[in-house]
């Protein structure tokens, strides 16, 4: 887990990508020993004030600031073109960007002529924005339709990031680092202050830039090798270093919004079905259980987790796709991705952690999921990490289990029942995988595990078009952690479908 990931190493485990020459290294290198020498010295906040102007806009101002695509940087040149995001509103800490061509690197300038400024914003104009900076990019490629640019990635403020792929709109955001999220620490958001990008060339079909991320606790240099499609994918290869002890170190967070959806017991009075950018976390771990969390929207914050070995994968899932679940032709939700995260070295003993936050309505992202190492980072350390992160309309291509499509719960019985209101009941109903195909009266059986508590009537039923559902009881009034899954012949058929049911929800 510790030290360098070299090329060789990279290539022993034929992970190398063919495209990346030694040029590239050697840059890399550079981004590395930069972070390295950061690290060693006292923390430094970013010091490049804005104009008041930029500083004071508001939301709509902002949004009134437009990169003409007339001038995206590329756009000539490659498939690929850039557009840039201007500093202001929240993003008060302009980034560095470079751009490497024919192995020189030159810095990317600020020029007032990239934009326009539209409304409120047109004040601008009698500014002097010279040394305002840019605020992050967003890169574009055609995905859809081969004769336009559709925006596939976009970075903006602190680490985070977006991917989208074919037939998507944005949803979820990812990160490079989360450091002491939902902790009794405040949490520290690391920042990539500066970025270099292999200049694309006619054809290519990936590409590669580096980044520079800083912040009090760390220090770190990021390759990043970016390859849309209808799976976006960008592989990201990082060397960090820490100035102070870290204890809790999110790896590869995923940040997304869960208001309602099929399992809330108390929906608000909305038209809409469902409202969510995700509605599940999935897990593969390494010794190849596929497990299913239900996301929630809590009345307290929640946090979860999920004991690892050299896990295989996971990801926050937008799993319902049918635009009949949301009724929604503003935000599109059936059409949010889902975002996977896949180890490409080993990452040993950890856990998944799951943050869930209670919210009022869609506009606040409440969901974080991320990895932590069960070894924390102490100052001095460096670690290497290499992994993968790609959108999906789908489960990950790995996955051959039955799986869960809906999950609901409710009253048991009938409300005249005075013993009714002491239960809950749940029905989790699964299909694909080893129920295609399968007879009504197959010996399928029901592993189900509810900790303390006991659970009544568990039983599995057909439904029709070769579904099949779990049903079970729990008290009303006891915090429940549930654990089910299909078997036949004791062998597990399906994903484990994991839920914690408290009184509160």
């Amino acid at each position: 887990m510790k030290g360098r990931i070299g090329t060789q190493w990279l290539i022993a485990l034929g992970l190398a990508n063919a495209s990346i020459s030694q040029a590239d290294d050697t840059f890399f290198d550079n981004v590395i020993e930069r972070a390295k020498t950061l690290a060693e010295a006292p923390y430094t906040p970013p010091n490049a004030p804005l104009s008041s102007a930029l500083e004071n806009l508001d939301y709509d101002a902002y949004r009134q600031i437009r990169f003409d695509p007339e001038r995206a940087y590329w756009r000539d040149e490659s498939p690929f073109s850039l557009q840039l995001f201007h500093s202001g509103f929240l993003f008060k800490e302009p980034v560095t960007l470079n751009v490497i061509d024919d192995g020189q690197s030159e810095p990317l300038p600020f020029q007032r002529d990239d934009f326009r400024y539209e409304g409120q914003a047109r004040a601008l104009s009698s500014e002097d924005l010279t040394d305002s900076g840019h605020a992050g990019f967003r890169l574009h490629y055609p995905i859809n339709d081969p004769d336009y640019r559709d925006e596939v990635a976009a970075f903006l403020g602190a680490s985070y990031f977006r991917l989208v792929g074919r037939d998507q709109v944005y949803g979820l955001s990812a990160r490079g680092l989360a450091i002491d999220t939902a902790s009794s620490k405040p949490e520290e958001f690391p920042r990539f202050s500066e970025f270099w990008f292999f200049k694309p060339q006619q054809g290519d079909q990936t590409l590669t830039f580096l980044a520079l991320l800083d912040s009090p606790s760390i220090s770190g240099a990021y390759r990043f090798t970016l390859t849309p499609g209808e799976q976006t994918n960008l592989e990201v290869e990082a060397e960090l270093f820490a100035r102070e002890d870290i204890d809790k170190l999110g790896v590869a967070p995923l940040t997304s919004m869960f208001a309602f959806g099929d399992v809330t017991a108390h929906r608000p009075d909305d038209f809409r079905p469902q409202v969510h950018d995700s509605d599940g976390l999935l897990m593969h771990t390494g010794q190849n259980e596929w497990i299913w969390r239900p996301l929630s929207n809590p009345s307290d914050t929640r946090l979860s987790l999920f004991s690892d070995d050299d896990p295989a994968g996971f990801g926050l899932m937008q799993r319902e796709r049918d635009f009949d679940r949301y009724l929604d032709m503003e935000a599109l939700y059936h059409r949010r991705p889902s975002q996977w995260v896949e180890p490409l070295a080993n990452w040993g003993p950890g856990h998944v952690e799951l943050v869930e936050l209670p919210t009022p309505d869609e506009t606040h992202d409440n969901i974080v999921a991320y990895w932590v190492f069960d070894a924390p980072l102490e100052a001095g350390e460096s670690l290497a990490l290499h992994y993968r992160t790609y959108t999906l309309n789908d489960t990950p291509e790995a996955f051959d289990q039955a799986r869960v499509f809906r999950t609901r719960q409710g009253q048991a019985g009938l409300a005249s029942d005075p013993a009714a209101k002491a239960q809950r009941q749940f029905v989790v109903d699964f299909e694909g995988g080893a129920l295609e195909g399968l007879n009504d009266d197959a010996s399928i059986t029901l592993f189900i595990d509810t900790g303390e508590v006991e659970a009544r009537e568990a039983h599995v039923l057909a439904l029709p078009r070769n579904r099949w559902r779990a049903s079970f009881r729990v008290p009303a009034n006891a915090t429940s952690d549930i654990r089910l899954r299909l078997e036949m012949n004791g062998e597990p058929i399906s994903e484990t479908w994991n839920y914690v049911w408290t009184p509160d929800d």
